[in-house]
């Protein structure tokens, strides 16, 4: 009982004595109520993951990084920790959005150890999907290789979610090329869940030119791919992927990021839930992925 009335009162100097954020924002910005709970921090980019409740009037509840500009917070939240913040929303921002006036309502354990991701060592369901060639694709032709797939949307004007994963997989897509003992056996898949406006033809020109523009361009490595909403979003729902339209622009779509390593048999080997990871960090799961072969 007194370990619990120290907690309450720790949290109230908390919201209370916080310094105010020095973060500028225009004057179309939104704010709204937040509340979660922090699944993993990054104390270097200052981000947390952070499985937040419905935001009314904004988006639905999901989990996915917010940046937090307090320096204040990342020598108090950890994992487990939940939170009531405000949600700053502001298109001009360099962050488009971020939290600030963090509470910390119930601690987190700093030992705690992650729980592993439960598609771990899961058959990748089959889907058909349509490539950026107007070819089919689908699981079977991945099968004997090891693949990567993540998630974009082409209008996505954020540097740190869609337009960062495809960086990752266009450089390392490259780079494979040039490793003679992985460029026949690994494949990277970008899918978009933006069917209404992601044709092949459109996801060709988007492919085209993180790969360097080269003429014509090479999808041997690095594939994109759409296929119907429903099929879609049953793909999405498997990797734990949650999108939907901004409520407040129409013209974007809110959502997490799921990256997901694949081995030869089908089965996940690995997935990042965020973007703290490098083409170098995705090539060696994907090489691990290939000895499981067995």
């Amino acid at each position: 009982m007194r370990s619990a009335f120290r907690l309450f009162l720790i949290s109230l100097l908390l919201i209370g004595c916080q310094p105010a954020s020095n973060t500028s924002t225009g004057a179309n910005a939104k704010r709204y109520p937040f509340t979660g709970k922090v699944v993993s921090v990054n104390k270097a980019a200052k981000k947390a993951t952070i499985a937040h409740e419905d935001i009314p009037g904004y988006m639905t509840a999901m989990t996915m990084e917010f940046p937090i500009h307090e320096d204040w917070v990342w020598n108090d939240l950890t994992p487990g920790s939940e939170v009531r913040a405000e949600l700053v929303v502001d298109n001009t921002a360099k962050d488009p959005f971020w939290l600030e006036k963090i509470g910390i309502i119930a601690a987190g354990d700093p030992n705690q150890t992650p729980t592993p991701d439960p598609r771990i060592g899961q058959q990748v369901p089959d889907f058909s999907l349509t490539n950026q060639d107007g070819k089919k694709i689908s699981t079977k032709d991945f099968r004997g290789k090891t693949l990567a797939i993540t998630f974009i949307y082409a209008r996505c004007p954020l540097p740190d979610y869609c337009i960062r994963m495809s960086t990752n997989f266009s450089d390392l897509a490259n780079s494979l090329k040039n490793e003679a003992d992985l460029k026949d056996k690994v494949r990277l898949l970008s899918i978009s869940f933006d069917p209404e406006n992601d044709t092949p033809a459109k996801l060709r020109q988007y492919g085209q030119g993180y790969l360097g523009n080269r003429n014509p361009p090479d999808f041997s490595i690095w594939q994109l791919a759409v296929g119907s909403d429903a099929e879609v979003r049953r793909i999405a729902d498997f990797f734990g992927l949650d999108y939907r339209t901004d409520e407040t622009n129409k013209t974007q779509i809110v959502h997490n990021l799921r990256t997901a390593v694949i081995a030869p048999d089908g089965k996940v080997t690995k997935v990042f839930a965020g973007n703290d990871w490098t083409p170098q960090q995705l090539e060696n799961e994907l090489k691990a992925a290939l000895n499981e072969k067995g």
